[in-house]
């Protein structure tokens, strides 16, 4: 199976012949700007000496500074974090925010360090990529197994080693340190803006309307709270262990503070919406359930040659990153089950730490209205383009999206003179 590097190469590939882009834009957007794979020797509690491998990868940055994650994971590799840096270019062109595309990493499992262990790690990390990260520059955020301390730590050792107060150099910080009103929740709240825009077109009706979600952290936890409250009837939900099914409609309110309280949704013997209980079911169970939307919240890959044959989802979601194999958008292609794409879904994540690098440049906060409103501009605007671009091509809603960013980028490239 190919690597998602170079799957991510193959969907830019696809787009360029679509619109019929230029070999050297093309190339251009193939090949990242840096690479940056950095040795963080770190003492552990017990006094012994433990090195970690941490990367860095800046793809483009034609629209702006480069903007990514950090992700802390035993599975993270170079192959991964240059797919992920390429789709964060991509994703910014799609909203139309002034951000290039980067990723990071570390390869560790932060679950098997205790909490003085993983701020040495953040420091060592944040002081090796501390020459090529900064407001204007590179500015990281939380992704897989990281969050706003940890971002706070990357801030302030970035603060200690550059001096000044340019908070901005990292986003997904806490409120008390620079953070965004309506970040906990926009990668949700940007997939629910587009999904209501694609329910209205296609005159579905929310109380009608079922819907499951795969993945229970904080995207699809939201999504669920976010869906149930605007009508739609949300049947079943899963994270990494397993899930539940409740026929008449999960209670999200209740299924997440249960996941809160016992660690894992599977564990939760939680009553549906009108008090029947709910059945438990795994992973694969739950991605083969008859629905309206599915909603993809969890990790890569969960969609792959081997089940996609058997979604019976009448359309996807993507909240997470690349959840569907290019193998399996295929097929799922032919079974006319449209997906809106991550690089469109998930971008609300990503728009609202730009609306906090503007705030932190502008040194004056918005309210959680004006963060959401804004938010709502930005992804139907993204939204309506993509649709048109997919009724223009006849391409999926992937294409559309590549077209529209790729062609954004084609511009610029131009402009900058690139090419």
């Amino acid at each position: 199976m190919s690597s998602f590097f170079q799957n991510t190469l193959n969907l830019i590939e696809k787009a360029s012949a679509i619109m019929k882009l230029e070999s050297q834009t093309q190339d251009l957007l193939s090949n990242p700007d840096r690479i940056i794979e950095v040795s963080l020797p770190i003492k552990m509690d017990n006094g012994k000496l433990k090195i970690f491998r941490g990367f860095r990868v800046q793809h483009n940055n034609y629209a702006g500074p480069y903007k990514g994650g950090i992700r802390y994971h035993p599975q993270v590799d170079m192959e991964e974090v240059k797919a992920l840096a390429t789709l964060m270019t991509i994703k910014c062109s799609v909203v139309s925010i002034p951000l290039g595309g980067g990723k990071g990493g570390i390869i560790v499992d932060p679950r098997t360090l205790s909490k003085p262990e993983l701020e040495r790690l953040t420091r060592k990390y944040a002081e090796a990529i501390s020459r090529f990260i900064g407001p204007e520059v590179d500015v990281p955020a939380p992704d897989v197994n990281t969050d706003s301390q940890i971002m706070s730590w990357v801030a302030d050792e970035y603060l200690k080693l550059n001096g000044g107060n340019p908070l901005g150099v990292v986003t997904g910080k806490p409120l008390a340190f620079g953070g965004s009103l309506g970040r906990g929740d926009a990668t949700a709240r940007g997939g629910f803006y587009v999904l209501s825009e694609y329910v209205k077109e296609k005159k579905m009706v929310p109380e009608k309307t079922t819907v499951v979600v795969q993945g229970f952290g904080n995207a699809g936890a939201n999504a669920a709270l976010i869906l149930e409250e605007a009508g739609f009837k949300v049947v079943a939900v899963s994270d990494s262990k397993g899930g539940i099914y409740c026929e008449d409609g999960v209670n999200a309110v209740k299924a997440v503070d249960c996941k809160e309280e016992t660690g894992s949704i599977h564990e939760c013997t939680v009553k549906g919406s009108k008090g029947a209980a709910c059945k438990k079911l795994s992973n694969e169970e739950l991605l083969e359930l008859p629905c309206d939307i599915l909603v993809l919240s969890a990790m890569e890959n969960q969609i792959n040659e081997k089940n996609a044959a058997n979604i019976k989802a009448k359309m996807i979601l993507e909240l997470a990153n690349g959840p569907i194999t290019v193998e399996a958008d295929e097929i799922l292609s032919k079974k006319n089950i449209p997906i809106i794409p991550d690089i469109l879904a998930n971008a609300g994540g990503v728009t609202v730490s730009y609306f906090e690098q503007v705030q932190n440049g502008m040194n004056y906060y918005w309210t959680l209205q004006e963060v959401q409103e804004k938010l709502k501009v930005i992804m139907v605007t993204a939204w309506n383009g993509v649709n048109e671009i997919s009724k223009k091509y006849k391409c999926t809603y992937r294409m559309a999206a590549f077209i529209k960013a790729m062609s954004r980028l084609a511009e610029l490239a131009v402009l900058r003179g690139k090419v």
